[in-house]
């Protein structure tokens, strides 16, 4: 019973965990969105210095939230790979060593915001 709520208490709090990751990459993505529109804008009215301005700050942002997805899904890999792994060596009946690869997972699922 203690190994199901020590579970449950670890899911719970990946989750809030990740709520947080989630949110900063899509201020990024906002951010990026809202340079993008601006730089639009004062191009459209010949502005170009305006532009160059708001394009630089778009391309910033859109790097970050880049790099954040890109390291997510590294994780996310990552994290599937200790699943999987988890799973032969329960089935070899290995529980300790399937706990340790779970215990990995967690770790990776927690890393990549997602």
């Amino acid at each position: 019973m203690k190994h199901v709520f020590n579970s449950f208490a670890i899911g719970v709090l990946a989750l809030f965990l990740s709520s947080q990751v989630l949110a900063s990459d899509a201020g990024h993505t906002s951010e990026a969105m809202e340079h993008a529109g601006q730089a639009l804008a004062h191009g459209e009215d010949g502005h170009a210095d305006v532009l160059v301005k708001h394009a630089e700050q778009a391309l910033h942002h859109a790097q970050a939230a880049e790099k954040a997805h890109a390291e997510a899904h590294e994780h996310m890999s990552e994290a599937i790979k200790h699943m999987e792994e988890s799973i032969k060596h329960g089935k070899m009946g290995h529980a300790d060593e399937g706990a340790k690869h779970m215990r990995e997972a967690i770790q990776h699922m927690r890393h990549s915001g997602h």
